[in-house]
């Protein structure tokens, strides 16, 4: 019996990244079938279920599900309508894995999750940081070199040229979810600094987090879009032991990235993304083929994905301070698993 995967939105960042990790999924899963794709845009519609492997193509997105009664569903969707398209793919009952930001506010999430309860659903949120194999590396070399109480200090850098969006929040999310993956602890406060930059356009500024996590740790985030140079970086210190992470970012100096282990001043390992990746194709190092394989593998074997809507509820939080130009923010109660 065929496992069947229906797919929403095929617009530049589905073809980029999500398109051929579908297409490598199949390729692997001989049982999978690409069952049919969705966009308003029919050509583009076409055009991606022709280039990917998909049977069908559909511009509307309850004809699509009732027709083909997937066993898994996927969103790429610009964010002001993730929170709509996804309740109607819950409310239809189907398992559901929606590009970040899951929503633009705290009230769409918590929406989300409610709609997705009732039905019994379960769906995941596409952070592919999460998923990147450097930063997974990092995140078990911590765990099998630190003991958590020895860390003391993470420094996350988000650094873009000519980014002058009106809202970055919905990128800088991106760095704000990774440092709390990365030290598994959610945030206690976080005093935000902005440095504005109004002749560059509206609301475009540099973004400062100053963070205490609930596990004790200290935190720096930086968020920098109008800069010279496209880096993703992150430093971590603990007791004895420093971490160095230069993640793979597209045009970035750093691709395809680079993880480097310090201890007491000796390095103890010093990888790059090829000697921890099974491919070298970007889709594979940024982690997108890693997060879409997770969740059909936890559809297909009955578990719950664990990057979740709740896994997300805090993230959606700080970056929604962010784009109201909070001072600062302190940790919140977790939404209690229904």
């Amino acid at each position: 019996m065929s496992f069947t995967i229906c797919t929403i939105g095929c617009g530049s960042q589905a073809t980029k990244v999500h398109g051929p990790s579908y297409a490598k999924y199949a390729a692997t899963h001989p049982d999978t079938l690409l069952a049919a794709c969705c966009d308003l845009n029919e050509e583009k519609a076409s055009a991606f279920g022709e280039s990917f492997g998909f049977a069908r193509h559909y511009t509307d997105i309850e004809t699509m599900l009732r027709t083909e009664k997937p066993d898994a569903v996927c969103l790429i969707a610009p964010e002001p309508l993730t929170c709509e398209l996804s309740c109607r793919v819950f409310s239809a009952g189907y398992p559901l894995m929606m590009e970040k930001p899951p929503g633009l506010t705290v009230v769409e999430v918590e929406h989300m999750i409610a709609t997705a309860d009732a039905v019994g659903v379960p769906n995941q949120v596409a952070f592919n940081r999460r998923y990147m194999p450097l930063l997974t590396t990092m995140k078990q070399m911590v765990k099998e070199n630190v003991s958590p109480e020895t860390i003391q200090f993470l420094r996350y850098e988000l650094i873009r040229p000519g980014r002058k969006d009106p809202d970055f929040s919905t990128t800088a999310i991106h760095g704000i979810d990774t440092a709390k993956y990365l030290l598994g602890s959610n945030y206690a406060h976080v005093d935000f600094e902005y440095q504005e930059f109004p002749h560059l356009g509206p609301n475009v500024a540099n973004i400062y987090m100053r963070c205490r996590m609930k596990s004790g740790v200290l935190a720096r985030l930086e968020f920098c879009p109008v800069a010279g140079v496209n880096v993703e970086r992150a430093t971590l210190h603990a007791h004895d032991h420093t971490f160095y992470l230069d993640l793979p970012t597209p045009r970035g100096i750093d691709m395809p990235g680079r993880l480097r282990h310090l201890e007491r001043a000796v390095v103890k390992s010093d990888l790059s993304t090829h000697e921890v990746a099974d491919d070298t194709e970007e889709f594979v190092l940024m982690g997108f083929y890693a997060e879409n394989e997770s969740f059909f593998e936890d559809i297909r074997n009955g578990r719950r994905p664990v990057g979740d809507l709740r896994s997300a509820h805090q993230s959606v939080a700080i970056a929604e301070g962010i784009r109201t130009r909070a001072a600062s923010f302190t940790g919140m109660a977790e939404i209690a698993k229904s």
